[in-house]
């Protein structure tokens, strides 16, 4: 389980002086289930997801993922989480499977249990047809598919995915949205963001839209859209980010 209460991030700028990147921001998700966030560029998605990943530390507020606190046992939530974003950042001399090897060590899987692993990861992704060819060597979406086998050889409870289809053609996509869709299915905690109406409407059970770092509001797809009276996500969307931006 995530639980995000009043999380908050202010950098110093120095045209702007404090900016409020994300303000706070609360929501929960449960096993088993995939939340979103759906925002436009900026509006702090990423900044949200670096924090609950223990990337960036919260300027105020809190998070816990699976009971631990991301400031207090920052080693203990990153045993039990996965990220990955759309910025594959592999090291190129490595072939796929030395890559997901490699973590897989960082996280002590070690001998039998990890080759296991890593092929059934392989297998799930269709990575065993390049899997000995060098990461600087691999396509976009090859990469992508060697990236997520690298964030869940350690068999995470909880997965967070920052916009994990940017860049990829349409059947790698697919293929993601599919392999994130399993995540759930499989009984992970999934929090997922994107500024793609269709992923948002097929693949989450609650909606967050994001604004200008603050969570306008949220619900599932039938419950914003009744709210809002408008049976088209995109509408409900353009409608509380215009709201908030005349306000």
């Amino acid at each position: 389980m995530v639980e995000v209460s009043g999380l908050s991030k202010s950098f110093s700028d120095r045209k702007r002086g404090l900016f409020h990147a994300v303000d706070g921001v609360s929501f929960r998700c449960e096993k088993g289930r995939i939340y979103g966030l759906l925002g436009g560029n900026g509006a702090g998605k990423t900044t949200t997801l670096r924090m609950l990943a223990t990337l960036l530390k919260p300027s105020r507020g809190r998070a816990t993922l699976e009971g631990f606190d991301v400031t207090e046992a920052p080693d203990a939530v990153r045993a039990r989480v996965g990220f990955l974003s759309g910025a594959t950042a592999l090291y190129g001399r490595l072939t796929a499977r030395e890559m997901v090897e490699y973590f897989g060590r960082l996280h002590g899987l070690r001998g039998s249990v990890l080759a296991n692993r890593v092929d059934s990861l392989f297998a799930s992704l269709g990575v065993h047809d390049f899997q000995d060819r060098r990461c600087d060597k691999l396509s976009t979406g090859m990469q992508q598919k060697v990236s997520i086998a690298r964030t869940l050889v350690h068999d995470p409870p909880v997965m967070i995915f920052d916009e994990p289809t940017s860049g990829l053609d349409v059947l790698t996509a697919r293929a993601v949205l599919g392999f994130i869709s399993d995540c759930r299915a499989r009984g992970k905690t999934v929090i997922f963001s994107t500024h793609i109406m269709r992923e948002a409407e097929k693949l989450c059970d609650v909606i967050g839209i994001i604004h200008r770092g603050r969570l306008v509001d949220e619900g599932t797809l039938g419950d914003l859209c009744a709210r809002h009276e408008n049976p088209d996500l995109e509408e409900v969307f353009v409608k509380l980010v215009s709201g908030e931006a005349a306000a």
